[in-house]
């Protein structure tokens, strides 16, 4: 691009930035909708709370961002606007998104082989950082939760014999596909990626990385990422963020990787994170896999799995009702964390009741 040119996008750039609705120390605010949507939103996501039998719809935080600024905010339990929320494995996502920046300096490729960055999976040469990401390792991985611990890998990686060195027991099982070929939903895959970032940043860098990388550019102060015994961030599960800075990653990637002026994640990352998996199968999972991302996709002609949502809805999940919903046409930002025990939430109607609460257009 000739250099007049570029100042000109530049300017532009930081014009459009300057329009828009970026969170400095604090979210910027918003009036909040009132009315009966609103009220059968909170009757969903907040009934009477049981702490003895922690049955039922337990909702901790409930945040809305719409067009950048803070329009909804609601807490139940223990949880309040300044508590680091354990997300579960919302902390895929975000580890998806820490890889993004190391991407964009250019520190490796989606067709790069794994083993350059894990020497432990030399048994697996054709493994891409590509396969990683869509959970498509190929290893044979059970993502069994409380329901079936005896055969459960990540119970097993999380709490007993794994939890040493995780991406070490991740690699160690054995191969039940070739790599990139078929969808297993693998907390193991994520922990590998985490390993192969330590490799990807070098050693120095690595502790700190997600903070200089990603925290500390989007104004998040407060978090906390467990590592296992080798120092290894455990990317499947332990993030902890309060939902006002999750809100600021889902506002990152609503944006396609932009922050204010500066295009932190790149383009391309972002539509790979929100491209569907080419291998999945409809109805193996609750949502579309993308690149460490939930998608609200219809594949193989059926319906979208939120078919109440836009279709570009993309989210980041974990255990027992953590969410964060990023629906870019109605820009808005949806973070739920939840103690849901018994697997009466549904995504699907939280959603279809935040959007005719908070939607821009008025929705049936």
């Amino acid at each position: 691009m000739p250099k007049g040119l570029s100042l000109i996008f530049l300017l532009l750039l930081s014009l459009t930035a300057q329009a828009e609705n970026w969170p400095a120390e604090q979210w910027p605010t918003a009036p909040t909708p009132a009315g009966p949507a609103l009220q059968a939103l909170e009757a969903y996501a907040f009934p009477p709370r049981d702490d003895t039998t922690r049955q039922g719809i337990r909702t901790d935080a409930l945040l809305v961002i719409r067009d950048g600024q803070l329009i909804y905010e609601r807490y139940a339990g223990p949880t309040t606007a300044e508590t680091p929320h354990l997300t579960w494995s919302i902390s895929k996502s975000l580890m998806a998104t820490v890889l993004g920046v190391a991407y964009g300096e250019g520190l490796f490729k989606l067709s790069d082989p794994v083993v350059k960055f894990y020497p432990p999976l030399q048994k697996y040469p054709d493994m891409t950082m590509a396969d990683l990401l869509h959970w498509a390792s190929g290893l044979d991985w059970q993502e069994d939760y409380e329901y079936a611990p005896l055969k459960s890998s990540v119970v097993a990686m999380l709490y007993t014999r794994g939890h040493h060195d995780m991406a070490a027991f991740t690699a160690a099982h054995a191969e039940y596909a070739a790599p990139g070929q078929a969808f297993r939903y693998s907390s193991g895959d994520s922990n590998l990626l985490s390993a192969a970032l330590k490799t990807i940043v070098g050693p120095s860098r690595y502790p700190d990385y997600p903070w200089t990388a990603l925290f500390e550019p989007l104004g998040i102060r407060h978090a906390i990422w467990e590592t296992d015994d080798t120092g290894t961030f455990v990317a499947s599960s332990y993030a902890y963020l309060t939902a006002r800075d999750l809100a600021r990653v889902g506002l990152l990637m609503a944006r396609e990787g932009r922050w204010a002026d500066k295009q932190l994640l790149p383009k391309d990352w972002v539509a790979f994170n929100r491209e569907p998996f080419t291998h999945y199968h409809a109805g193996q999972d609750d949502a579309v896999p993308g690149g460490q991302w939930w998608l609200n996709r219809a594949v193989e002609g059926v319906a979208r799995p939120w078919p109440d949502a836009p279709a570009d809805t993309f989210a980041a999940l974990g255990h027992w009702g953590q969410a964060m919903y990023v629906i870019p046409s109605e820009q808005l930002v949806i973070v739920r964390y939840g103690d849901d025990r018994d697997g009466r939430y549904r995504h699907n109607q939280l959603l279809q009741l935040a959007l005719k609460a908070f939607a821009g257009k008025v929705r049936p």
